[in-house]
């Protein structure tokens, strides 16, 4: 019984022990296009799925009036799409750099939308932790999240009206306050 405990102890220190020298010896892959690490994957789909059905409170949008998914579009179109994509167009460089590659909700042949409305809000709302999806809560109102979610849910079946909001280039939102400086202050670690 004592080897047994002995046992249990070593493993007890020694699994994160050797899992917190991994991290530090700057081997485990950070870097947007590295592999991601073992059962990453599993470990935050896991811990999404379980947070979510936590959380989530059932939401039925019924049908979507022509008007609420134009004000989706318009949302999207300031806040999404950056990311997310735009009708006939390729993903942007930020999407093509990001891990995980964010869903690209209008490329040719994209499929609808699978998740349930009370998921799709409470992802907008919330954002999504180690994927570069924000968290809307701050900047969106609840009423404004809700047409997202309905747009969203039809994005494959928009009508002429929404998808002309889409291929009309987005207000800009805001300037920035100072000129920026390229390189200020980098400094290189390793070579």
């Amino acid at each position: 019984m004592s080897r047994f405990l002995i046992g249990l102890l070593i493993g007890i220190i020694l699994v994160p022990a050797g899992f917190y020298l991994y991290l530090r010896s700057g081997d485990a892959p950070v870097a947007t296009w590295a592999q991601p690490m073992p059962f990453e994957r599993f470990l935050v789909k896991t811990a999404m799925r379980a947070t979510i059905d936590n959380e989530e409170t059932p939401i039925h949008l019924g049908k979507i009036s022509n008007g609420s998914l134009v004000v989706g579009a318009h949302i999207y179109q300031q806040n999404c799409a950056f990311c997310h994509g735009l009708p006939n167009q390729t993903p942007t460089v930020a999407a093509k750099g990001m891990f995980p590659p964010p869903p690209q909700f209008f490329r040719p042949n994209a499929k609808k939308i699978d998740d349930p409305a009370s998921e799709i809000y409470w992802k907008v709302k919330n954002g999504i932790r180690l994927t570069g999806m924000p968290g809307f809560r701050a900047s969106l109102s609840d009423a404004q999240i809700l047409e997202l979610t309905g747009f969203l849910e039809e994005a494959t079946a928009l009508p002429p009206a929404a998808m002309a909001v889409l291929k009309t280039r987005p207000a800009k939102t805001q300037e920035p306050s100072s000129p920026s400086v390229r390189h200020a202050g980098l400094k290189h670690r390793r070579a």
